[in-house]
């Protein structure tokens, strides 16, 4: 293919959709899981539990994919760093298509008995191999085509996937709802299974935009050095040279994810089944405090363009130690109005902090081994801030009170403070091409060199 011809199909506009569009299907994936384990899978796949048992057994299925998700950004970002991102980010994609629609299909406790979460767990693994693979490759997929100076407004679209997915997600059983006439019943035995069915359609139209591209310039550029330079595994390479930038990486997600997934898992059950508020209302404000972090993504990670990525993520941040101690004595006055306030303020910060993540990131790490440092802490701190916080939500709730929670949340966004401090300013980086910038990895971020051009 000629030279003009992959600048044109490489065209920052056609590839920050295919980022964006992406990451929405993966998430909108990812996150029906985290509603149907709010709403329907205590009684569908643990009926002989309990209500609180069943909401903690329910939410442990859907911590098991934050487990997976550090195996997925190693085992892919292997393939990632030596194949090629884009064929990487295609084989994750349809891996997330398949565990979804098969969970969609999935026969209940009542009908298999045990088998049935134990199938449950294995497809939530794959979706977290798959997610743990996809976030590093469409964030890199933007950062390496992107002009300098412009890499943090051209990250945020794959960076939306998350809001806009859960968004969809919540919209989709927002819609089964209404469908079914609100029938509980009915919602209960089949509703919950359209919006994992409707998947497949979503993951044929992200293939076909992720077809439309080709691999970034500067992993080709590595490809032609590595002809003449062979080099090792990449995750014995970021282990090596950068592992003070992995396990940082994963301290500055912890308090991110904590947030998110608060407010996108356990407040939905919170809402409908401590705070007795009317699912569809709950869903709604969903949405809507969805659609906030969105904008205040696509804010974020332009401005950190402009005044730098550490400094925003520890604004961030630091509100939101404040406001995980401010949540739920708002949230426990019990009206829909306070309730759409706190879940909507989680939202905007999360928004607010995640939005320079996906530039701050990969310009951590060296070429080589990019997809597989980035994707790794990334993934590690899911693990810390996605997957136990909703697991402890409903026994600290239990042993001492709601409070407890907002002091969970409030530790999780001071590691995040701390990590970040100890990171390097970024935004100045010019290249993304190793070969541009010193050679000792943790002097990437303050060197300087030739200005990638972007392809038009």
């Amino acid at each position: 293919m000629t030279t003009a011809r992959v600048q044109e199909r490489n065209s920052m506009r056609r590839v920050a959709t295919a980022g964006c569009v992406g990451t929405t299907i993966e998430y909108y994936d990812y996150f029906i899981y985290g509603t149907a384990a709010a709403l329907v899978f205590p009684t569908a796949f643990f009926p002989a539990l309990g209500d609180i048992a069943g909401s903690v057994a329910s939410f442990a299925t859907f911590a098991v994919a934050f487990v997976a998700r550090p195996l997925g950004a190693i085992v892919f970002g292997h393939f990632g760093d030596r194949l090629g991102r884009k064929r990487t980010l295609i084989t994750t994609l349809l891996l997330m298509g398949i565990a979804t629609v098969a969970i969609g299909l999935l026969p209940t406790a009542d009908a298999i008995g045990v088998a049935a979460p134990i199938a449950l767990v294995v497809l939530r693994f794959l979706q977290g191999l798959a997610v743990g693979g996809e976030w590093a490759g469409a964030n890199l997929m933007t950062a390496e085509c992107a002009p300098a100076g412009r890499r943090g407004f051209y990250a945020i679209f794959p960076q939306l996937g998350g809001s806009i997915g859960f968004a969809l997600s919540s919209a989709t059983f927002l819609a089964s709802d209404y469908l079914l006439g609100s029938t509980d019943d009915a919602f209960m035995s089949y509703g919950w299974r359209i919006p994992f069915v409707c998947s497949a359609l979503l993951v044929l139209v992200g293939l076909w935009v992720r077809g439309t591209i080709d691999e970034t310039p500067v992993f080709s550029a590595e490809l032609d050095k590595r002809a003449s330079t062979p080099s090792g595994s990449p995750f014995a390479g970021v282990l090596r040279d950068q592992w003070r930038e992995v396990l940082l990486s994963a301290g500055l997600m912890t308090g991110q994810f904590a947030m998110f997934y608060m407010g996108a898992a356990y407040l939905t059950a919170y809402g409908t089944s401590v705070a007795g508020l009317d699912r569809t209302v709950v869903l709604t404000l969903g949405i809507g405090a969805a659609l906030t972090s969105g904008c205040l993504v696509a804010l974020s990670g332009k401005l950190s363009d402009r005044f730098g990525r550490r400094g925003i993520l520890l604004a961030a941040s630091s509100a939101a130690v404040i406001w995980s101690l401010l949540l739920f004595p708002v949230i426990d006055t019990g009206s829909p109005l306070a309730f759409g306030v706190a879940v909507i303020g989680t939202f905007a910060l999360y928004g607010l902090a995640y939005g320079p993540v996906g530039a701050f990131l990969p310009e951590l790490f060296a070429t080589r081994y990019r997809y597989t440092g980035a994707g790794t802490g990334y993934n590690l701190g899911g693990i810390l801030g996605g997957a136990v916080p909703p697991i402890l939500a409903p026994i600290l709730s239990k042993a001492y009170s709601s409070m407890a929670i907002g002091i969970m949340l409030a530790v999780l966004s001071a590691i995040s403070i701390a990590s970040t401090w100890a990171l390097r300013e970024t935004s100045d980086r010019q290249s993304l091409h190793d070969e541009e910038v010193s050679s000792n990895p943790a002097e990437i971020g303050h060197a300087s060199g030739t200005a990638v051009a972007p392809p038009h």
